[in-house]
C-alpha cells in the first residue's frame, strides 16, 4: 500500500484501477502553441472502457491483450464476459492474478 501522505496516514492510501487493450492506433501531434502527442482510434476507446470497468487495485485487459500475454509468465485470470458500453459483450481478463 502507498500512503497519500507519509506524514498523515489518516488520509489513507492511493488506489488505482488499470485497464488496457492492444490494437492499431493513429498517432499525431495536435496543436501548434501547445503541441501534444495524441493517440486516436477504437483501440484507445476500448482501453478506456477496460479501465472504467476495472476495480480498484486491479489490472483489467481485453481478450486481444490477454492473448499477447499468454506466452509470458504473467498470470492471467478470466473475468468472463462483461457488457462494455459501445462495444457489447466482451470477454475480459484480470492480469497478475491467479
Amino acid at each position: 500500500e502507498t500512503l497519500i501522505d507519509v506524514d498523515n496516514s489518516a488520509l489513507g492510501c492511493v488506489n488505482v484501477r488499470v485497464g488496457f487493450h492492444s490494437g492499431p492506433v493513429v498517432a499525431n501531434v495536435v496543436g501548434s502553441r501547445n503541441p501534444r502527442y495524441c493517440l486516436f482510434g477504437d483501440t484507445v476507446n476500448t482501453a478506456s472502457r477496460m479501465e472504467s470497468n476495472s476495480e480498484k487495485n486491479r489490472i483489467h485487459c481485453s481478450e486481444s491483450s490477454a492473448l499477447l500475454l499468454s506466452g509470458t509468465d504473467m498470470p492471467i485470470l478470466a473475468r468472463g464476459k462483461i457488457s462494455v458500453r459501445g462495444k457489447g459483450d466482451m470477454k475480459t481478463f484480470w492480469v497478475n492474478e491467479l
